[in-house]
């Protein structure tokens, strides 16, 4: 199976730390990432850019809405992911608490499915 973390941020978290501290964080997070990869459990990872380079789309009664960030309204967004190969929910679970995130963000936990389900 798999399941994504969700690395759900303040959207101005990363405008209070200094850049050493940004450093210091997104390294945190290579390093973690390298472990999932030697555990054969890691399928992808990525760190996502600010909702101020952010857009939204919608398509309703075939009009498109292009809203550009950021978006005001947020109280979250997600800062980055991790997709990953687990046996279980449990084990999934297990990685999320292992997070560095999980420090200064939530990091969410979600089972990949069709979305008929």
């Amino acid at each position: 199976m798999a399941y994504m973390l969700l690395i759900m941020e303040d959207p101005a978290q990363r405008d209070t730390r200094t850049r050493a501290e940004g450093e210091e964080v997104f390294q945190r997070m290579v390093d973690f990432s390298e472990v999932l990869k030697r555990e054969d459990k890691l399928i992808a990872v990525e760190s996502l850019a600010s909702q101020k380079q952010a857009a939204r789309v919608q398509v309703r009664g075939g009009k498109s809405q292009v809203l550009d960030g950021p978006f005001a309204e947020a109280k979250e967004m997600i800062g980055g992911f991790f997709l990953l190969k687990c046996h279980t929910r449990e084990e999934a679970l297990a990685i999320a608490q292992r997070c560095p995130a999980a420090e200064w963000a939530t990091v969410e936990v979600r089972e990949t499915a069709p979305c008929y389900r």
